[in-house]
């Protein structure tokens, strides 16, 4: 089994609805996104995927996601946009693309806490 894995950050503010503490008040991280894509088998030059189209990818997603108020987001409306529930949304956005091979998406809130999203 071959894996891949590439990581890229943003900044952006959110609050935590339901949530009894400090994060349910407006505050904001400087998230990383790790992601991992995993085969069984390489192209024919040995590659899972070219790099630069993975980053490329993530990108899309970050660039959507970089210095906003994630509650406004379309898909936070109606999900509280936790750790998790970021991972499976940057999961769901790249298998669309990379179907299959997705494995993972780690997001981190700091450099002590993040959250894991795979089937």
């Amino acid at each position: 089994m071959y894996k891949v894995k590439v990581t890229d950050s943003f900044s952006s503010a959110h609050n935590l609805r339901e949530y009894e503490g400090n994060c349910e008040n407006l505050h904001g991280h400087n998230w990383k996104i790790e992601v991992a894509l995993k085969s069984e088998s390489l192209d024919n030059i040995g590659m899972l995927v070219d790099f630069r189209v993975l980053k490329k990818e993530v990108k899309k997603i970050i660039k959507e996601l970089d210095h906003t108020y994630l509650n406004e987001h379309i898909y936070f409306k109606n999900v509280n946009p936790t750790s998790e529930n970021m991972a499976k949304y940057v999961y769901d956005r790249l298998k669309y693309v990379f179907n299959d091979t997705v494995d993972s998406v780690t997001v981190w809130e700091s450099e002590n806490s993040a959250a894991e999203y795979y089937e």
